[in-house]
């Protein structure tokens, strides 16, 4: 199939808590480097930067505290946390296991709507990739996590790896001159159509697929 050729329309977004928001949002300033690894977060500069309230905001960064996200310094307040080169190999190898639980189970209870969203975000990434469009790659990545999270109805699986993909996409965001975009768009949509295909066999050696990618990419950076 190519990819040019999915012309689904895109599923309508459900309502969200204001705390949700403002995770996204500030996860955002955090993954694009927008605030960088090392630097303070100040709730009140973070609700005026992203126009949200104080109170969600506040949850928000609690919830980012919990996963590591953000650090609690004595004395210093909130501080973005470092990138540990060493230690993200174990995040991928982590997140491997999960994404390969929440591939099968998507592939064996998504909806017919949901399969041909998740081809479609893969083909969004694979035309940024071509454009050399980075923004519009990880808009569209960001996308096809959240469809195949909830097509897969495991919610213990998506909890526990949320925090690893944030990770990840805060290291390909760094050291992005390292990445080839084709390929990893071409390991998003060999994951997207093992899931759309309904077997749960191709639908795990296609999250296998973009593992195998995620770790050749962390380990060029570490051999460096």
């Amino acid at each position: 199939m190519s990819p040019r050729t999915v012309k689904t329309k895109p599923l309508p977004p459900p309502k969200r808590r204001a705390a949700d928001v403002a995770y996204d949002a500030i996860e955002a300033l955090i993954c694009t480097l927008e605030l960088q690894p090392g630097s303070p977060v100040v709730e009140a500069e973070i609700a005026e930067r992203t126009g949200l309230g104080r109170t969600p905001v506040r949850e928000a960064l609690l919830r980012m505290v919990s996963i590591g996200l953000i650090e609690p310094q004595p004395r210093r307040g909130l501080l973005v946390s470092g990138i540990d080169l060493a230690g993200h190999l174990d995040i991928v190898a982590t997140r491997r296991v999960l994404d390969q639980l929440i591939a099968a189970c998507a592939a064996r209870r998504a909806t017919t709507q949901q399969r041909e969203e998740i081809v479609r975000c893969a083909a969004l990434m694979h035309d940024a990739a071509e454009r050399g469009r980075i923004d519009d790659y990880m808009r569209a990545d960001h996308e096809l996590d959240t469809i195949s999270h909830l097509a897969s109805r495991n919610l213990p699986a998506v909890n526990c790896v949320v925090p690893l993909i944030v990770q990840c996409r805060r290291f390909w965001y760094a050291y992005q001159h390292a990445g080839d975009l084709m390929e990893g768009a071409r390991a998003h949509l060999a994951f997207a159509q093992g899931i759309s295909s309904g077997n749960e066999a191709a639908a795990v050696a296609g999250s296998n697929q973009l593992m195998d990618y995620l770790e050749h990419f962390a380990r060029r950076i570490i051999d460096q």
